[in-house]
């Protein structure tokens, strides 16, 4: 499906009936919409209408040149700009890693607009913050974000050799036929760089408050990129019902490593806030 905005048109995976309840699926990095597919299965055959776009630089039509442009602030701004080209008034919202980072952002700046919050590994920003400041596990967990930004040659070793450095990535817990879609899709000319843009466009300008939406978020002990200090403080960023799941043995790529329980979760914190 194609959906079009003033930003551009974005590419997205769509399942279930078109009157089912509306749910939308945010991925992270280094992947696409295709994460999802689990997810899209189980919650389209409950007859919700679900919908994973390529995010911005993901998607050819919606990749600017300059880093300033993948901005949280825009980053939201695509969210609500598919959902009114849907129609959509309401919706339930899902996201992973920077899909997750942006739909934390999303809850925060548009609680109206969504019926639940989902978040899988992500923590919520000002937790993530203040984990970086005191917390030198967390710390130590993020310091591949600064090389990222500040090398310009990222793309280079992370494609070179048959992008042996970015297959390393998903360490394993990614099905190689989605592994390998990523890395073509990646590899397409100015795909990569896009992508890193959402590392290099700098910080937020303003600060994230307390999210009233009902939460859900889903954490596993083995993820390599957040730690538990970030992870158990989140709830302390939660004024609304708010529930803390983890997945042990798991690690970050829980929407591919365990659907399953993944699907589980997610399907009884939807129905928990059902009409």
């Amino acid at each position: 499906m194609s959906i079009p905005t003033r930003a551009g048109v974005f590419d997205a995976l769509v399942a279930g009936p078109p009157e089912g309840r509306p749910v939308l699926l945010l991925h992270g990095f280094p992947e696409t919409g295709r994460a999802w597919r689990r997810q899209i299965e189980a919650l389209a055959a409950d007859g919700y209408r679900v919908v994973a776009p390529d995010q911005r630089g993901y998607s050819p039509g919606v990749r600017p040149e300059r880093p300033e442009e993948y901005g949280i602030g825009a980053l939201v701004d695509d969210v609500v700009a598919i959902t009114e080209e849907l129609g959509w008034a309401t919706f339930d919202l899902v996201g992973h890693d920077w899909g997750g980072a942006v739909a934390w952002w999303t809850a925060d700046a548009h609680p109206d607009r969504l019926r639940t919050l989902t978040v899988v590994s992500t923590p919520h920003p000002g937790a993530l913050a203040e984990a970086m400041r005191t917390d030198e596990d967390q710390r130590a967990r993020s310091t591949y974000m600064r090389d990222w930004r500040e090398t310009p040659a990222t793309e280079d070793r992370m494609l070179a050799d048959d992008a042996r450095q970015l297959r390393s990535l998903y360490a394993g817990r990614i099905p190689q036929d989605s592994v390998d879609a990523y890395v073509r899709h990646l590899s397409e000319p100015g795909a990569l760089t896009a992508a890193l843009n959402w590392y290099r466009s700098g910080r937020p300008e303003n600060a994230i408050g307390v999210i009233d939406v009902p939460t859900l978020y889903v954490w596993s002990p083995e993820d390599i990129a957040f730690g538990p200090a970030a992870a158990q403080e989140s709830g302390k960023w939660v004024g609304g019902p708010y529930r803390f799941e983890t997945l042990p043995g798991i690690s970050h790529w829980i929407p591919e490593e365990a659907p399953e329980a993944l699907n589980r979760l997610l399907l009884e914190h939807l129905r928990a806030y059902g009409d």
